[in-house]
């Protein structure tokens, strides 16, 4: 939803033109601990022919630098999914940014809806037959590894293949949070004509995010539990970047009164309307007195649970530079 244009002009001089990060450490959000994965993806590269790197179309630009440099060597697709959520007008110039950084395969895809899903395995064969197969030249199987920061997708991308590919079911378990794939799996076959096996992977991330709003951005996309940022916290880095961009879905979706940028007027109403409230004893000088008050927190998962699935229209997070 995009309100008026005297509405902008009445609203837009309100917006905050930053979102404070003093005092945020993004250490404690994204601990190094998936070093041991990403020790596992490369100890697989000589099994496998080709790399695709999953990623969310939301946050083209925020992927993890340690993908190609250590598994470089093997030819590398990416790509961007969730691009039903992602707002693609300027689907060129974010082609022509990643070809600029040596990523000129790119392919962007909707797993719930399998768009683009028969665009990969015709890129891949490319892919592979341009390249040295090294040992492997003689197997005649071709074998993929599936790499990407957490709860981008690779397994719903493993299970669309198969549904376009081979009509059959799941292959790989999904989740709507990140840590549902463990380790390294088995190889997974999910085209016959020619015969391809996928191996899934958990999610990795770098060993250090560059700045606490890189961090808050992947945040928003679900590449950590909410719980570890502050649902609080990512609601209100939410509300600042959507305002920011114009985009003011929320205000219909929850029957507001129009759009605010003050977080805690915003999720009073939206608890409000959800009736998410709870009792509170507060102690006065006659004694304790049951008060209903908002549940900001509760008020704040569904905030952002609602623009994870895309109800509050299409953004892409990247498109402005950090303050």
């Amino acid at each position: 939803m995009r309100l008026s244009a005297v509405a902008l002009r009445a609203a837009g001089a309100a917006w905050r033109e930053c979102f404070p990060l003093q005092g945020r450490d993004v250490a404690r959000w994204f601990p190094g601990h998936m070093a041991k994965g990403l020790k596992k993806m490369q100890s697989s590269l000589k099994l496998v022919d080709c790399v695709v790197e999953v990623h969310d179309a939301r946050i083209s630009f925020r992927r993890n630098p340690l993908f190609q440099e250590t598994l470089g060597l093997k030819p590398h697709l990416l790509v961007l999914n969730k691009m039903d959520l992602a707002d693609l007008t300027e689907q060129r110039k974010i082609q022509q940014h990643l070809a600029g950084e040596g990523l000129k395969h790119v392919i962007f895809t909707n797993c719930i809806k399998d768009e683009n899903i028969k665009q990969i395995i015709p890129k891949v064969i490319e892919l592979v037959g341009s390249s040295y197969r090294y040992h492997r030249s003689e197997n005649l199987d071709y074998c993929i590894l599936v790499v990407g920061v957490p709860n981008v997708g690779k397994s719903s991308l493993i299970n669309s293949l198969r549904r376009q590919h081979l009509r059959t079911g799941k292959a790989a378990r999904v989740g709507g949070e990140p840590g549902i794939t463990r380790a390294v799996m088995s190889r997974v076959q999910v085209c016959e004509r020619p015969l391809i096996f996928l191996m899934d992977t958990p999610g990795v991330l770098a060993p250090r995010i560059g700045s606490v709003e890189t961090g808050l951005k992947l945040a928003l996309c679900g590449t950590v539990l909410d719980h570890l940022v502050g649902e609080e916290t990512m609601a209100d880095y939410l509300l600042y970047t959507l305002n920011r961009h114009q985009l003011f879905g929320y205000v219909q979706h929850y029957g507001l009164d129009g759009a605010s940028d003050d977080i805690e007027h915003v999720l009073k109403r939206v608890a409000m309307r959800l009736r998410k409230t709870r009792k509170v004893k507060v102690l006065t000088g006659t004694g304790d007195v049951n008060v209903v008050q908002p549940n900001y927190s509760a008020a704040a998962q569904d905030f952002l649970r609602t623009f994870r699935s895309g109800l509050f229209g299409p953004v892409m997070l990247d498109r402005r530079p950090p303050c």
